[in-house]
C-alpha cells in the first residue's frame, strides 16, 4: 500500500528571526527518525535541526530564510511532501543599547567618523504614529520583499537616513484615503508647532518661580533705598568709587611696561592666527591616537594621507617637528596592524582590510602574501597539533556501555577547538557536553574537528589567496593597482595542495594505514600512529566519519580548486568509501556468523511459507539493512564523485563479501540443525545464578529430527524466497554480478538442503526399517507353515503407522515437503518389504496369497507418493510369488476391501496432497 506525501498543516510560531525554534505539526511526516531525511524552511535546509517526535510532529530551528516561504518535509517511505501553511522570517534590528552576540552595522544609524552628534537611542512615542491615524492591523498589508522591490534603496524606518516616505505611508497606511492623509498632515504640523513651542511653555508651567523671583528683588531695591536715606543721602558705594579710582592710578604708572609688551602680544597673537587655520596637523598626533583606540582605522589613514600630501616637503622647522611626530605614530601604527594581520583565526573580511591599510600605508614587503603564508603555516601546525592531542588520549579510551548510541547523524560535538573561536586543547565544557565527548570514540571526533577546521578555515585562505592574485585584494582607494607577483602563483597552489595532502594523510593514518605504506617510515611518523583500542568501536561510527569526509570534500570541490588538490581530496573519499563497505560487509558477515545465537525455535507457520522460525528473516533483515545502509553511505553519489564499482578490484571484492554474507546463513543452519543441542543462546546476566526462564529457554532446543526438519524448511524457504528478494534489492541498489552471487549462495543452500534432507530421511527410515523383519517373522512365523490370510498382519500396520507418523510430522512444520521426504522414506520401506519377501525360499499356497496381500495392500495404501523405484521393488516381489487362482483372487479382493474399510481413517494422508498433487486417481 503506497503511503501518502507528508503534509505540514500547523507550525507554531508562524514567524520568527533566524534560530526560532518551531513546532511543525501535521500528517505523514515518518514513521521512525530515520524515516526523516529532509526538512526546508523558507527554501533553507533545517534538517540538522530537526528532532522527530511522532508521524505529526518535528521540533526544528529556523535557518537564515528572510520572508515568507514553505515547510517542505521529505521522508525516505514517501518522499517530498507539501505544506498549506508557510513560516515568515526576519531579521531583527539590533537598537545601539542592545547586546549582541555579532557584528552590527551600524553605518545608517551612528555617524562613521563621529564628527556629528549621535542621535538619542531613546525615540518619541509619537514616531510610531506620526500622523495620528488609526492602525489598520495586518490585513492586506505589504509584505517587506514586495517593498524591497520597488524601493531597493529605501527604508520605512523613520529613524535611518534612507527613510522614504512613500515606503512608510504604504507600510502603515495604504488604505488611507487623500482626507485622512491631510489630517494627519495637520496632526503631524500640530505636534511639530507643540515642540516649538516648549521654552515658552517651560515659562508658563514654572511662572510661580519667576514671580518669587521679582518679589524678592523689589525687596532688595527697598532696602536699598533705606539705607541712601540712612546716611543722608550719599550712597553708600562712594567711598569704594573713590578708592577704586585712586587704585586705578596707580595701576597704570605701575603697569606701564607691561602694557608696552600687551601691543607686542597682540602682535604675536595676529600671527598665530593665521596658523590657527593648520590645527588639523597639530591636533592629529592626539585624534590619530584616539581613533585607533576606537578601530576608526579608515579616519586614520584618511588623516595621514591629507596631512602627507600637504606638509611631507614643507620647510617650516615646526611644521616638520610635528610631521615627524606623525610618521612616527603612523609607523607604529603599521606594526600594530601588520601583527594584527598574523593573529590567527581571523575572518575573512578582517584580513582584506588589514592587507588594504598597510598597503595604503605603503608598508614595507607584501602583506598580502606574507598573510596567505602565515594563514598555511597556520593551517598547517593546527592539522598536527590537535592529531598530537587526540593520539594519547586513545590509549585511555574507555569502553562504550550498551546505553550509549552508535551513530549522531546531524550532531554537531561543541568542544573548544573550533576554528572562528578558541583553538586550545583545553575547553571549559558543561558535564553533559563533557560526558558525550566521552563517549564518543577519538578517532571520531578527530574526523569530525579536523573537517570542521577544514570545512571553515580553508575556504578563507583560498579565496583570500584568489583575490590577491586577481588584484580585488590590494585595490587602493585611488583606483591604483599595486603590482602582483604573479610568479608566485604556482607556489600558492602548491601551499594550498600542502594544507590538503596534510588532511588526506592524516585521515589515511587513522583509518587507512596501509594506504601510507609507499611513504618513507619518519615521514609517515609524524601523521600518527593509531593503536588498535580493545574497545575500538570503528565499525559502527565509520559511516557517521564518512559522511563528515564526504560533506568536507563537497565543500572544497566548489571552490574551484587545481585538479591535483581535486584528486587528493576525491581518492581520500574515494577510499574510504570503500573502506566503509569492507567494513560494513565484514561487520555483516560477523553478525551472520553469530546469528545462531538468536534462534528461538518459535515456528511460525502460514500457508504460503510453510513453518519457518525467525532466522530466514533476521538473515535476511541484516542483508537488506546492511545493502540500505550501504547505499546511503557509500553508494549514493554526490556531484564529482565516482561510483565505487567502477574499479574492478572493488567490484571483485565486493563481490566476494556479498557472496560471502548470503552464504554464511547456510553455515548458520547446518550449525544449528547438526549441532543445534550443543549451542546455547547467548545471554547477558546481570549476576551468576540463572533465572528459571533462562533454564526453560535451553530446554526448548528440539530433538535431533524435529531440528533437521525445521532447519530444512528454513532452508527451503531461503533458496525459493528471501535469496530472490535479495538479489532483487541488490539489483536495486545497482550492486555488481548479483547473478553470480545468487547463484553461489543457491548452490550452498542446496548443498546444505541435501545434507539436512538425506540426514533426516534417514533419521525417520531407519526405525521402520529396523523393526520390519523382527516384527514380520514375530511368533516364529513361517511362509512355508502359513494359515489362510485373515488380514494384513500387525508388523505392516506398524510400518503404515509410521510413514503416518513422517506425513504428519512433516505437514505440520512445512507441507511443501511432505512429498519429497514421504517419498523417499516410502522407497526405502518398499524395498526392505520386497527384499524380505525375495529372501524367502518356498511358499506355501496360504503364505503366498499372505505375502501378495501384504505387497498389494502396502502398494496401494502409498500409490499417491509412489515413484519407479518403489513400484520397481514391489513389483519384483510380486513376480517373485506364485500365481494365484481365480478363487483365491477374489478372496484376495475381499481382504484388500477389508483391510481398506477398517483403516480408512488412517490411510486417509495417503490420499491427498492438497499443497502439490490434489486428489489421488
Amino acid at each position: 500500500m503506497s503511503v501518502e506525501p507528508p503534509l505540514v498543516t500547523g507550525i507554531s510560531p508562524k514567524e520568527g528571526p533566524p534560530g526560532t525554534r518551531v513546532t511543525i505539526r501535521g500528517e505523514n511526516l515518518g514513521a521512525e527518525p530515520k524515516d526523516l531525511i529532509g526538512l526546508k524552511i523558507c527554501g533553507v535546509d533545517c534538517y540538522l535541526s530537526a528532532e522527530w517526535k511522532s508521524p505529526n510532529k518535528i521540533i526544528a530551528r529556523t535557518g537564515p530564510g528572510k520572508g515568507k516561504g514553505d515547510i517542505v518535509v521529505t521522508t525516505k517511505s514517501a518522499g517530498t511532501g507539501t505544506c498549506t501553511v508557510g513560516f515568515r522570517g526576519y531579521f531583527v534590528q539590533t537598537g545601539p543599547l542592545q547586546e549582541s552576540a555579532i557584528w552590527i552595522d551600524e553605518s545608517q544609524t551612528l555617524d562613521r567618523l563621529g564628527r556629528g552628534r549621535a542621535s538619542s537611542p531613546v525615540v518619541s512615542r509619537d514616531f510610531e504614529n506620526p500622523l495620528g491615524l488609526s492602525d489598520e492591523g495586518n490585513q492586506g498589508k505589504y509584505a517587506e520583499d514586495i517593498l524591497l522591490e520597488i524601493f531597493p534603496e529605501g527604508s520605512g524606518d523613520t529613524k535611518l537616513e534612507n527613510f522614504d516616505s512613500a515606503w512608510f505611508l504604504l507600510e502603515n497606511h495604504h488604505g488611507a484615503g487623500f482626507d485622512d492623509l491631510k489630517a494627519g498632515l495637520q496632526y503631524l504640523k500640530r505636534n511639530s508647532g507643540r515642540q516649538k513651542e516648549g521654552p515658552l511653555a517651560f515659562v508658563k508651567t514654572n511662572l510661580s518661580t519667576f514671580m518669587d523671583c521679582q518679589e524678592t528683588m523689589r525687596t532688595m531695591h527697598e532696602e536699598l533705598i533705606r539705607d541712601i536715606q540712612a546716611n543722608d543721602g550719599s550712597s553708600i558705594t562712594y567711598q569704594l568709587e573713590n578708592l577704586l579710582r585712586d587704585a586705578n592710578k596707580t595701576a597704570d604708572s605701575l603697569f606701564q611696561d607691561v602694557l608696552g609688551r600687551k601691543d607686542r602680544a597682540d602682535s604675536t597673537r595676529n600671527a598665530l592666527s593665521v596658523l590657527q587655520r593648520f590645527k588639523f596637523l597639530f591636533n592629529l598626533p592626539c585624534n590619530m591616537e584616539k581613533n585607533i583606540k576606537k578601530g576608526d582605522y579608515d579616519m586614520v589613514i584618511n588623516d595621514y594621507g591629507r596631512v602627507r600630501s600637504l606638509f611631507k616637503d614643507t620647510d617650516i622647522a615646526v611644521f616638520k617637528k610635528v610631521y615627524e611626530e606623525v610618521e612616527r605614530r603612523v609607523a607604529d601604527f603599521r606594526e600594530m596592524l601588520h601583527k594584527k594581520l598574523l593573529e590567527l583565526p581571523s575572518t575573512l573580511d578582517e584580513q582584506k582590510k588589514l592587507v588594504r591599510y598597510l598597503v595604503e600605508l605603503e608598508s614595507a614587503g607584501d602583506p598580502a602574501w606574507e598573510c596567505l603564508s602565515n594563514q598555511q603555516q597556520w593551517l598547517l601546525q593546527l592539522l598536527t597539533d590537535y592529531k598530537s592531542f587526540m593520539l594519547p588520549q586513545v590509549e585511555t579510551e574507555a569502553p562504550p556501555t550498551p546505553s550509549q548510541r552508535i551513530a549522531v547523524p546531524g550532531f554537531s560535538l561543541t568542544s573548544g577547538f573550533k576554528t572562528g573561536k578558541n583553538h586550545s586543547f583545553s575547553s571549559t565544557q558543561s558535564p553533559e557536553q563533557a560526558g558525550w565527548k566521552f563517549k564518543t570514540p577519538q578517532r571520531v571526533l578527530f574526523v569530525e574537528e579536523l573537517t570542521d577546521i577544514l570545512t571553515e578555515s580553508f575556504p578563507d585562505f583560498w579565496k583570500l589567496g584568489q583575490a590577491y592574485f586577481s588584484g580585488n585584494l590590494i585595490l587602493r582607494e585611488t583606483e591604483r593597482i599595486q603590482k602582483i607577483d604573479t610568479s608566485k602563483h604556482v607556489e600558492f597552489k602548491k601551499m594550498a595542495s600542502d594544507v590538503i595532502q596534510l588532511f588526506s594523510n592524516l585521515m589515511r593514518a587513522a583509518f587507512l594505514p596501509e594506504s601510507l605504506e609507499n611513504i618513507d617510515p619518519a615521514l609517515r611518523k609524524t601523521f600518527g600512529e593509531w593503536s588498535e583500542s580493545k574497545h575500538d568501536t570503528r565499525g559502527a561510527w565509520l559511516p557517521h566519519c564518512v559522511r563528515y569526509i564526504r560533506s568536507c570534500v563537497g565543500a572544497l570541490s566548489n571552490l574551484d580548486l587545481p585538479e591535483e588538490c581535486l584528486n587528493i581530496c576525491q581518492e581520500l573519499a574515494f577510499d574510504m568509501r570503500t573502506h566503509c563497505m569492507v567494513t560494513l560487509l565484514k561487520q555483516a558477515i560477523q553478525d551472520m556468523k553469530n546469528l545462531h545465537q538468536r534462534e528461538s525455535w518459535n515456528v511460525d507457520t502460514d500457508d504460503v511459507c510453510g513453518g519457518i522460525t525467525q532466522l530466514p528473516l533476521l538473515f535476511e533483515n541484516i542483508v537488506n539493512e546492511t545493502i540500505q545502509h550501504l547505499h546511503e553511505v557509500v553508494m549514493k553519489l554526490k556531484p564529482g564523485e565516482t561510483n565505487l564499482f567502477d574499479q574492478r578490484d572493488v567490484q571483485i571484492e565486493a563481490t566476494a563479501l556479498c557472496t560471502q554474507l548470503v552464504k554464511e546463513f547456510s553455515n548458520c543452519i547446518e550449525k544449528l540443525a547438526f549441532k543445534g543441542d550443543t549451542l546455547k543462546p547467548k545471554k547477558q546476566t546481570q549476576s551468576s545464578s540463572v533465572s528459571a526462564e533462562e533454564e526453560t529457554q535451553e530446554e526448548k532446543v528440539p530433538a535431533y529430527d524435529k531440528r533437521l526438519l525445521i532447519m530444512l524448511s528454513n532452508c527451503n524457504h531461503t533458496i525459493q524466497r528471501a535469496i530472490p528478494r535479495i538479489t532483487e534489492n541488490m539489483d536495486k541498489h545497482q550492486y555488481p554480478e548479483t547473478e553470480k552471487i545468487a547463484q553461489e549462495a543457491i548452490s550452498a543452500f542446496q548443498e546444505v538442503d541435501e545434507k539436512l534432507f538425506e540426514a533426516y530421511v534417514e533419521e525417520k527410515s531407519n526405525p521402520i526399517i529396523g523393526a520390519l523383519e523382527q516384527n514380520m517373522y514375530a511368533g516364529r512365523f513361517n511362509w512355508d507353515e502359513c494359515l489362510k490370510p485373515v488380514g494384513v498382519r500387525s508388523y505392516l500396520k506398524e510400518a503404515l503407522m509410521g510413514l503416518i507418523r513422517v506425513h504428519a510430522e512433516v505437514f505440520a512444520i512445512s507441507p511443501v515437503l511432505v512429498t519429497r521426504i514421504l517419498t523417499r522414506v516410502i522407497v526405502a520401506v518398499s524395498e526392505e518389504v520386497a527384499r524380505l519377501i525375495l529372501c524367502v525360499e518356498t511358499f506355501n499356497l496360504n503364505g503366498a496369497l499372505q505375502a501378495r496381500l501384504e505387497l498389494i495392500t502396502l502398494q496401494d495404501a502409498v500409490a499417491l507418493y509412489a515413484t519407479d523405484e518403489s513400484s520397481e521393488a514391489v513389483q519384483e516381489a510380486l513376480d517373485y510369488l506364485p500365481e494365484l487362482k481365480s478363487e483365491d483372487k477374489r478372496f484376495l479382493e475381499d481382504l484388500i476391501n477389508n483391510f481398506k474399510t477398517r483403516m480408512k481413517f488412517q490411510l486417509m494422508c495417503f490420499k491427498s496432497d492438497p499443497v502439490l498433487r490434489g486428489p489421488a486417481a
